[in-house]
This record gives structure tokens, C-alpha cells and sequence, in this order.
């Protein structure tokens, strides 16, 4: 009875979740109970598991998702580091970062960027771990918070490239003020206290719905860079230096509107996305078929 049961359950989630339309994206799995706030994804070096967080809803963990059996199987919880508001994972070979930064109210002095080094050889289960730290402040802000005309100090998304920490804010201007401009800080990869150094900036759309970047990933052997809104993806690609608007900007509508607040590459042709849960349902994981754009 139990195995008929379990059948129906499974027929009936894989039947409304192919019902549904996704737009431009593909499902792939729902996320566990454990992500209702899922905040930034990183893919493991040898591409078989995808790391996770939370935000401020969550505490100082990595979870690590096996692909195939689409199930947590590891809980990494960070001894040395509280979770303030982590919004976004990156990875350089085995070493994961986590950002530390949300800021919604363009008030927090103590934004901050994880290090945790050597996490694939760890096997399944629950571990603890130490962590590295950077700690930043931007170069431009005088006041905690600033006006509400100038709050464009938040930051949900960042990449890491030759050596440096690029930053990527969530503008924050409310009403008819915003404009989607994020702006674009560069950061030495270092531990310890730095600066913020401003070195670009770039309009998304106008629409404070749709055009905050609240995630970032960069395909390392390629170059090429995705921003994620809530319904929009831009890909930067062919730029000169650390100038990434510089190049060619594609702006690429999903068709699917979520709280989407992760993105990582799954190859050079693909991303892998993920939304919080809802009021009426847990977040999904999904990919994008850069091809077909």
C-alpha cells in the first residue's frame, strides 16, 4: 500500500510540475525544505553536486546537493561565521565564497566575504568548518544609511576573476527614482579589511520588479558572465579587461516571473537557476539553454 501510495505522490508532483510553464526555462527538481530561502548556488569542481544557501532566514550552513539523486547530502555548518544576510555563492577550483553582503537598507558597515577551502574531498553528512574572511567597505559611501535617492549599496551578486572580488549592487532607489543601475566594485581577494574600488556601472531596465540584479555567475574558461533579475537574465561577453559592459550585452527575458535569487553555469552553454519558496510553494531549481538565444 505504501509503495502505491508513494507511486501516486511521485506521478502527481512530475504531472503538475510538467503541467506548469516555466516560459524559457527547463525544471529540473524542487529544492529541499532546507532551502526555503535559497539565496546563492555554486557548482562542485567535478560538476556532481551544486552548493547552496540561505539567506538571512538561514544559519551559517552549505548544503550540498547531489545532481543525480537530487537530495541533500551534505550540511557544512561555518563555525566561525554568522549569517547575517549571505546572498551569493562563488567557487574558484575547490574553494567556495560566500557573500555576506545583503544590505537592503544601505546601513551594514560589516559586509563580508567568506573563504572555505578544500570542501570536495569531505564526505557525506554534517561537518563543521572554519572559514576566511574579507571585510569591505565602499569607497563612495559616506553615510549608513544615505538617502534614499543614492541607496545603491546593496550587493546580492558577485564573481570571482583574476584574483579580484567584482561586486554587482542591487539597486535599492525606490519610486520613480530607480533606473537599474548597478554598479560595479572591485575587490582584492584578500584577507582582512579592504576597499570597494567603483570601476563601472551599467542600466539594467527601469522596472524596480524586474531589474535588480540579485545574482551572478562567470564561466571561468570562457569569460562569459550572467546577471540574474527576478524574470531577466543579461549575458556579457567579448569585453576588454575588467570592463564587462564593454563587450557584447545580451539581454535575455524568461518569461517566468520568481523570486530568483541564483545562478551558476552548469557549462558554457548553460545555467543553472533557483528562486526562494513562495506562500504557496518550495523554490525550484531550473536551467537555461544559453543556445537558443
Amino acid at each position: 500500500m505504501k509503495f502505491f501510495l508513494n507511486l501516486f505522490l511521485f506521478i502527481l508532483t512530475t504531472t503538475q510540475c510538467q503541467s506548469q510553464d516555466y516560459g524559457q526555462l527547463t525544471y529540473e527538481m524542487t529544492l529541499p525544505d532546507l532551502l526555503e530561502e535559497n539565496s546563492g548556488i555554486a557548482l562542485s569542481q567535478d560538476g556532481k553536486r551544486l552548493y547552496a544557501i540561505n539567506d538571512s532566514g538561514g544559519g551559517p550552513n552549505i548544503f550540498s546537493i547531489d545532481l543525480k539523486e537530487k537530495k541533500v547530502v551534505q550540511d557544512i555548518a561555518i563555525s566561525n561565521a554568522d549569517n547575517i544576510d549571505w546572498e551569493d555563492l562563488a567557487s574558484d577550483g575547490n574553494t567556495l565564497f560566500i557573500g555576506d553582503f545583503g544590505n537592503n537598507d544601505n546601513d551594514r558597515e560589516d559586509q563580508t566575504i567568506y573563504w572555505v577551502e578544500d570542501l570536495n574531498p569531505i564526505e557525506d553528512g554534517s561537518y563543521t568548518a572554519s572559514a576566511k574572511a574579507t571585510t569591505f567597505t565602499f569607497e563612495d559611501q559616506e553615510k549608513y544609511p544615505p538617502k534614499k535617492k543614492k541607496r545603491n549599496f546593496d550587493v546580492e551578486s558577485f564573481i570571482i576573476y583574476q584574483s579580484y572580488f567584482y561586486l554587482f549592487t542591487r539597486n535599492r532607489i525606490p519610486g520613480k527614482k530607480f533606473d537599474g543601475t548597478t554598479k560595479v566594485y572591485k575587490l582584492p581577494m584578500k584577507e582582512g579589511a579592504q576597499t570597494a574600488l567603483l570601476i563601472d556601472e551599467f542600466k539594467t531596465c527601469s522596472d524596480d520588479d524586474d531589474c535588480q540584479v540579485t545574482s551572478a555567475a562567470i564561466h571561468q574558461q570562457t569569460g562569459k558572465i550572467a546577471l540574474l533579475s527576478y524574470n531577466k537574465v543579461w549575458i556579457l561577453e567579448n569585453y576588454t579587461s575588467d570592463q564587462f559592459f564593454s563587450g557584447d550585452v545580451k539581454k535575455i527575458k524568461l518569461d517566468h516571473s520568481s523570486q530568483k535569487e541564483s545562478v551558476t553555469f552548469k557549462d558554457a552553454h548553460t545555467l543553472y537557476i533557483s528562486e526562494e519558496a513562495s506562500s504557496k510553494s518550495q523554490g525550484n531549481l531550473y536551467t537555461l539553454d544559453l543556445k537558443k538565444f
